[in-house]
């Protein structure tokens, strides 16, 4: 290539060292290159909730003017199925998310990922000198949305319906505006932060802790390709070391479908053709991609993986052009040419390049301006070899806007990197203007022969902004570099069919076909193949064909029908009517002759820390019992916490002999923290016994114990019934040398083990005093997270504490029957068993089942590394039906924890808001007593009077001036002699009035607030309203509760005499339907309005200014019962990644000291979190238990008042 501008004008080269994405039809960077590979259509109708089916006019596509309240297309690109966000894992809280901008969740999450692809936050380098850029329009989002909707919508709607029905009083308004922005979410004040747009970078920064520069650009459609060049500038400038570039858009409100509408620059045919020479619009889409850019000669340095190589980048304006939105080739190609001239390239040279991901909207005038810049720039077709491809991934995808050329960047890299020549969809006639240019479009995907792959890619936007970026691949290295490389996976191939046949046909294809075939992942038939060779294709092309089940041999894995989720169980025995279930076992192993384990870079992988007492890095001496058993130990607890982050979470747990203690750990039936302290204070030189001696026999229990039987002296025992075939005896040396000679003799095979242990022999008994005084302090939690199973009983462990101890020397002193293990777990439903741990402990299981459907499966091998056998796990698992990755595709996943609490769903939905029941039976009732005859609904037509408050009937017109109706005047003739019955019989008969008193909101009334603020700040600190001090909602709830006491009080008065009148008065017994619908700040101070109003008998209506509201129970006095504690199965529970000190220190809840009341983390549930609650010294009446329930829900005090301990478990 000859360069075509001077030096100056050159940008060092940048290296793409990671990348992902969330794009319609893909939740991950793998998903998007199978379904570019593919040719996947990912566009279709608008989801319910985006806008409402009402704006929908098909007839509306024609040369007509559009009206802007109608749209005359409905499809496009979504990500509804995979907007969610693991706040907790980015210390956010989940009930915070609803406020905020669901585009800046995205971009965090996809940037967390791209992290994660390029080798994890521990590659990167110091956090001061890596940025974020991204591209973002300023589109009306959903947040916004919601906000002009509680701000704007909700006061017009009250105007309009003020000023059509004037006899509304401001009360009846305030009920309709207040109905209405309910629908929309509770409204807090970290929800108007989420939406300032620069947030979608600065959110990225501030939880990922980046501290370089953080910003958003918007350049239209070329938002990504601008933030690009701006990450490269940065680079190049040497200000940052690590660049994350992007853009994200998550806009599909009707007011932007309404501009394209207007503009006729949607499909009318509902089919997005870039260059098809029918074309006629785009179709709207959306998404997030984010690479991570490093300068190349770090990432060559480091020994990254680099996807491609960026040589120029360029950004030009179309100046003085005929209109904002009518694209400008002259623009175009000014952009073009400055990036080719940065990379020091001549684009008219021959193989100058091999791919253009084109611009390629499907607009009739984009597609035509963009073909004529091509041909400008890179020359006509015509000559031999000048063949390059042109594509548009908004073909399967649409229009993502500002994140359209991250799409596209995306793309090419991958194309760039895997070498493979990517289709264009939907252009099987294409556009005349293409033969004038040296592009073509591919209907299929085709290898990229060239001796250096190079691409570009365009992003356009309006208002004639133009970008353009180069790739190529990587160099070669001249020579290996002793450093750390980032290893590309295993490919995994995971195929899913409703039957074997439709399996056989989609496998009838060739190799390059089927390797890139996609299928769903949910029917019945499954096939799982990791490195699809040709000789393994074949081999499953057979086993499909004959469609018997096939476990693992050759890493093929395949069944018809799956053994775990939707799968029947072996058995087929049904439960209500259903096809039972096989369920999943861990089994950890003990010891054997030879511990090698491989688990290096699983820790790693997986962003795990080792476990205490790791001392497995080496394998263990033959015969050193403790050691060797420390490092099974440790070994178990690395690779259980492993499948846990892959999601493989077992049914129950067991072990074999020492194995069992590993169950026992991981199960939860001891601390983990307490093991822990044990294990580093453990001498495993204390696990021996002087003169014995093991032996395991090839012949079953049975026969091993007529044998001993045979045997008067009694001097040998049986210590494991391992399987049908296996089984081990100890005893003293000589005895047990003499006893494998003698069945040897029998032609048994028989060898000698250099265990000293005595383990699971009454020998044992004399030296177990320092294990039983250690395990005698263990702290017992039951019941279990998971059920444990034993080895001496083959059943699960007692549920007492007395007899869990019993069972831990019994298992040290009796045999192991892990046999009858296996049989009773079989004849449980337990079908999949995965062995967590080295050794050959799966192959007993296999041998004790043989004939009958199950699946063995280890998680460690001597024969690969660590990750790649969990790999191997997570195909099997997945093939008989288990909910997990099958090829750990996304590092992203793997290289963190499991979130703490379940991803939460983003609510990407703009549709006009409806009332729901019962409030809109109750406001229609409400609105009907003074609307007039005709003017809408009647329900008994009542007006207001002119007493405070009150409110008659009437059969006419409503008048201030009406009389009271007459049965109230024969009431009182009657009543006359006991006037003060009369009085409060009327009182009851009248609507209720309301209660309030103003409460003072200051941090002088509540100086506890200095430690309950959402921002704090250093001491001293100027402004105290900076640091936003709320009140709590506990203590808003206590507030409810006084004012309907007090209310309920003063009624009781009214109605009886001082005498009949309680002397302790009423209390609050229960609150129903709290809601807040948005924070109390404290500073600056203000005065709260808590108004109550009786609604039924003991039940009252109390709100807290527009903040909260909730229906308070009162009565004479608490309920003699308790309620009833939640319910919790700790069967379906796992032990929290972090600890109560670490959600305070990371600022996953923003509480100060004195709120700090959280003290320990005992189990994470599906929707709820098991823990410790520790008062302070001096307690106040607020807890921060309540502070993050923003919903509906019932409260219920302790009957007894005040907490009378210091802790108490919830």
């Amino acid at each position: 290539m000859s360069v075509t501008d001077e030096q100056a004008h050159r940008q060092p080269p940048v290296a793409i060292v990671g990348m992902s994405v969330l794009l319609p039809g893909s939740p991950d960077l793998d998903t998007y290159w199978r379904n570019l590979v593919g040719g996947v259509d990912a566009i279709s109708d608008v989801p319910a909730g985006r806008w409402d089916a009402g704006f929908y006019a098909p007839d509306g596509g024609g040369d007509t003017p559009a009206a802007p309240d109608r749209v005359y297309c409905r499809r496009g690109g979504f990500v509804d199925e995979f907007a969610r966000i693991e706040a907790a894992r980015f210390g956010i809280m989940p009930n915070s998310v609803a406020g905020t901008e669901p585009d800046q969740l995205i971009a965090l999450g996809v940037a967390a990922a791209a992290i994660a692809d390029a080798g994890g936050e521990d590659r990167l380098p110091d956090r001061q000198r890596v940025g974020v850029v991204l591209g973002r329009g300023g589109y009306l989002t959903p947040g916004l949305v919601r906000l002009d909707q509680r701000v704007r919508t909700a006061h017009q709607l009250v105007r309009t319906l003020g000023e059509l029905l004037p006899d509304l009083e401001p009360g009846q308004l305030d009920l309709v505006r207040a109905a209405f922005t309910e629908r929309l979410g509770p409204d807090r004040p970290e929800a108007a932060i989420g939406l300032v747009p620069n947030l979608a970078a600065s959110r990225i920064a501030n939880r990922l802790d980046l501290r370089g520069p953080a910003y958003t650009v918007d350049a239209a459609c070329a938002s990504s390709l601008v933030a690009v060049d701006q990450a490269v500038g940065e680079l190049a400038s040497g200000r940052c070391d690590v660049m994350l570039a992007g853009g994200v858009h998550h806009c599909h409100d009707i007011t932007l479908w309404s501009v394209f509408s207007q503009l006729r620059a949607l499909s009318p045919s509902q089919r997005i053709r870039p260059f098809h020479r029918a074309a006629d619009g785009l179709l709207i889409g959306e998404g997030t991609g984010v690479v991570v850019l490093k300068r190349l000669a770090d990432a060559l340095r480091d020994g990254d993986r680099v996807y491609a190589v960026i040589r120029g980048t360029g950004v030009a304006s179309d100046g003085r052009a005929t209109g904002l939105v009518n694209p400008d080739p002259d623009g175009q190609t000014r952009a073009v040419r400055q990036a080719w001239r940065a990379a020091g390239l001549d684009p008219r040279e021959p193989g100058a390049i091999g791919l253009l991901e084109a611009h390629g909207t499907a607009t009739p005038a984009g597609d035509a301006a963009e073909l004529s810049t091509l041909a400008e720039v890179f020359g006509p077709g015509g000559a031999p070899g000048e063949t390059a491809v042109i594509g548009s991934v908004k073909s399967m995808i649409g229009h993502t806007m500002p994140a359209a050329g991250v799409a596209g960047l995306v793309k090419a890299a991958l194309a760039v990197h895997h070498g493979r020549l990517l289709p264009t969809l939907h252009c099987d006639d294409p556009h005349p203007a293409l033969a004038a240019t040296r592009f073509s479009v591919l209907g299929a995907a085709e290898p990229w022969e060239a001796p250096v792959r190079r691409a570009a890619v365009n992003a356009f936007g309006f208002g004639g902004i133009n970008a353009h970026v180069v790739l190529e691949q990587p160099p070669v290295p001249v020579a290996p570099r002793a450093t750390t490389v980032v290893v590309e996976p295993e490919r995994v191939l995971a195929l899913a069919a409703d039957t074997p046949e439709r399996l056989a046909e989609l496998l009838a294809a060739d190799d390059v076909s089927v390797r890139t075939t996609v299928t769903g992942r949910d029917a019945r038939t499954r096939l799982g193949i990791v490195d699809p060779t040709a000789k393994r294709l074949a081999l499953a092309r057979r086993m499909v064909a004959k469609g018997r089940p096939w476990r693992g041999r050759n890493d093929i894995w395949f069944t018809p029908a799956p053994l775990l989720g939707a799968g029947p169980a072996a058995t087929g025995k049904t439960v209500t009517g259903k096809a039972a279930t096989g369920k999943l076992a861990f089994v950890f192993p003990g010891l054997e002759a030879e511990f090698v384990p491989r688990v290096d870079g699983v820790a790693e992988y997986f962003g795990l820390s080792r476990p205490a007492g790791d001392r497995f890095g080496e394998a263990a001496r033959v015969g050193d019992i403790g050691r060797h058993g420390v490092g099974v130990f440790g070994v178990g607890r690395l690779l259980d916490a492993a499948l846990r982050r892959m999601g493989v979470v077992p049914d129950a747990v067991a072990g074999h002999s020492v194995g069992e203690w590993t169950a026992l750990a991981v199960g939860g039936l001891y601390a983990g923290e307490e093991v822990d302290a044990f294990l580093d204070s453990f001498d495993p030189d204390a696990l021996r016994v002087p003169g014995l001696a093991f032996a395991v026999l090839g012949a079953g229990a049975p026969r091993v114990l007529a044998e001993l039987a045979a045997r008067s002296d009694g001097r040998i025992v049986l210590s494991h019934d391992n399987a049908p075939g296996q089984s081990m005896v100890c005893g003293p040396r000589d005895d047990v040398e003499e006893f494998v000679r003698a069945m040897r003799a029998e032609r048994v095979i028989a060898q000698l083990l250099p265990f000293q242990s005595g383990f699971h022999t009454p020998m044992l008994a004399p030296y177990l005093d320092p294990i039983r005084a250690v395990t005698e302090r263990f702290e017992l939690l039951l019941p279990p997270r998971i059920p444990v199973w034993s080895g001496t009983t083959a059943a699960p462990y007692p549920a007492t504490e007395a007899e869990v101890r019993e069972l831990f020397i019994r298992h040290l002193l009796e045999p192991v029957r892990f046999r009858l293990l296996t049989e009773s777990l079989y004849e449980a439903g337990f079908r999949a068993f995965v062995q967590v741990g080295t050794g050959q402990l799966g192959s007993l299981i296999g041998d004790t089942l043989h004939g009958r459907d199950h699946l063995v499966v280890a998680a460690n091998s001597p024969h690969r590394d660590g990750v790649s056998q969990l790999r191997r796990v997570a195909t099997a698992l997945w093939t008989e039906g288990a909910e997990v990755d099958p090829a750990l595709r996304s590092e992203a996943e793997a290289s963190r924890a499991k979130p703490a609490l379940p991803p939460v769903r983003l609510d990407l939905n703009g549709s006009l808001v409806s009332l729901s029941e019962p409030r809109l039976s109750a406001l229609r009732d409400e609105l009907s007593r003074v609307v007039p005859g005709g003017a809408g609904p009647r329900r008994g037509g009542w007006s207001p009077s002119p007493g405070a408050g009150r409110v008659v009937p009437t059969r006419s017109a409503p008048r201030n001036d009406c009389p009271p109706p007459l049965w109230e005047a024969e009431l009182l003739a009657l009543l006359d002699e006991t006037a003060t019955t009369a009085t409060a019989v009327i009182a009851a008969s009248r609507p209720p009035t309301p209660r309030t008193h103003g409460l003072q909101v200051s941090t002088e009334t509540m100086p506890y607030l200095h430690d309950h603020c959402f921002f704090p700040q250093r001491p001293g600190w100027p402004d105290e309203s900076d640091s936003w001090p709320v009140v709590p909602a506990t203590t808003i709830v206590q507030h409810l509760m006084d004012a309907a006491e007090h209310t309920a009080a003063e009624r009781t008065v009214a109605v009886h005499t001082a005498a009949e009148h309680t002397a302790g008065g009423p209390v609050a017994v229960a609150v129903h339907g709290a809601r807040f619908d948005q924070w109390v700040t404290a500073a600056p101070p203000s005065t709260v309005p808590v108004t109550a109003i009786p609604t039924s008998a003991g039940h009252y209506t109390v709100t807290f200014g527009r903040s909260a509201r909730a229906t308070v129970e009162v009565a004479a006095h608490h309920p003699t019962t308790r309620p009833t504690p939640w319910p919790t199965d700790p069967a379906t529970e796992r032990t929290p990644d972090h600890t109560a000190q670490l959600v305070y220190a990371e600022r996953w809840m923003f509480h100060g000291p004195a709120f700090q009341g959280l003290t320990a983390l005992t189990a994470i549930g599906e929707s709820h979190i098991r823990g410790t609650l520790t008062t302070p010294p001096r307690p106040e009446r607020c807890w921060t238990t309540s502070d993050s329930s923003s919903a509906t829900g019932s409260w219920r005090p302790a009957p007894n008042g005040p907490w009378s301990s210091r802790s108490a478990c919830v």
